[in-house]
């Protein structure tokens, strides 16, 4: 039996809502564009249209899926990420919105320190689908970077979107564990490194325990493995005035931080960033040669 595009797109959030999607309008409509092949105006424009009968199985094995969590973004293999399209698949983080709060601040930084018109050399800490490196290389044409994973099926996925982006001159990608292989100094070290404590991920939402790599996601008993690793080494890596951005849990702003001055590394008196909803969401280090300064810390 044949359907429209219409039909076709109130039945798959139907289906969605009945299963206890909360997005269920929305998923609908960006799983048949991705079934159809067709873009949102166009679904509108040709809403009576009859569906293609391979576009409906498409879109039932779709919604079939986003019924089991799996997000809408790794069905249709990509996420947007600071206006751009981002290729995601199982051995990446899926890029989210509170990540961009790291690229505004590494941007800020860049202006701040008058930045704007030199080269930089740019370090990005388990890259993943290297949409940070890749970002931040966009913004800032005169940068060139790293992209440092332990995962090899993570790094060919961050290499195809360094070429699908253009920026794949400027953009070099290792298989290494956090610091280890990695050479040289660089202006900007940057990350988000997995954070959460590993008692607490069984309880995350099932789109995100179930779907993004455990790698990407444990930071060890207290959440603060990585932050370990990255301070014992982060002094000899960055340039005289370099500066590092870390994404972090909302209530880790003051451990965080110890761990890095506990390394010799400055930090400065305002040197967390918050996101959108008001949560802290980056901090920032220093060069360690640069001046000490007292810190006062977020209240939680």
């Amino acid at each position: 039996m044949t359907q429209s595009v219409e039909a076709a797109l109130l039945a798959a959030a139907r289906t969605l809502r009945d299963g206890g999607i909360e997005t269920a309008s929305l998923d609908g409509c960006l799983l048949l564009c991705h079934a159809s092949g067709l873009t949102h105006e166009a679904l509108i424009a040709r809403n009576r249209e009859a569906l293609p009968p391979e576009a409906v199985a498409l879109l039932e094995g779709y919604v079939a899926r986003r019924l089991q969590g799996e997000p809408v973004s790794r069905i249709k293999g990509n996420r947007e990420f600071y206006g751009r399209c981002f290729e995601v698949d199982a051995h990446t983080l899926d890029p989210r919105p509170d990540t961009e709060t790291l690229i505004e601040a590494a941007l800020a930084l860049v202006v701040q320190k008058g930045w704007q018109d030199r080269p930089l050399r740019l370090l990005d800490l388990g890259t993943g689908s290297g949409c940070i490196l890749l970002t931040l290389l966009a913004e800032l044409p005169m940068t060139e970077g790293v992209g440092a994973d332990i995962s090899e099926g993570a790094l060919r996925r961050a290499a195809k979107n360094a070429s699908r982006l253009g920026l794949a001159d400027r953009a070099h990608f290792i298989a290494t564990d956090w610091f280890d292989g990695v050479s040289g100094r660089f202006d900007l070290v940057l990350s988000n490194p997995p954070y959460i404590a590993r008692v607490e991920i069984a309880g995350l939402a099932r789109e995100v325990a179930g779907f993004d790599p455990l790698l990407a996601l444990d930071g060890g008993v207290d959440g603060l493995d990585a932050y370990r690793r990255i301070a014992q080494k982060l002094p000899e890596a960055l340039n005289d005035g370099g500066q590092l951005v870390v994404e972090i849990g909302p209530t880790q702003a003051k451990a965080v931080m110890d761990i890095f001055r506990a390394a010799g590394l400055s930090v400065a008196e305002d040197g967390v960033r918050f996101d959108l909803a008001g949560r802290a969401r980056c901090v920032l280090a220093g060069d360690p040669e640069g001046p000490s300064q007292n810190v006062k810390y977020p209240q939680k």
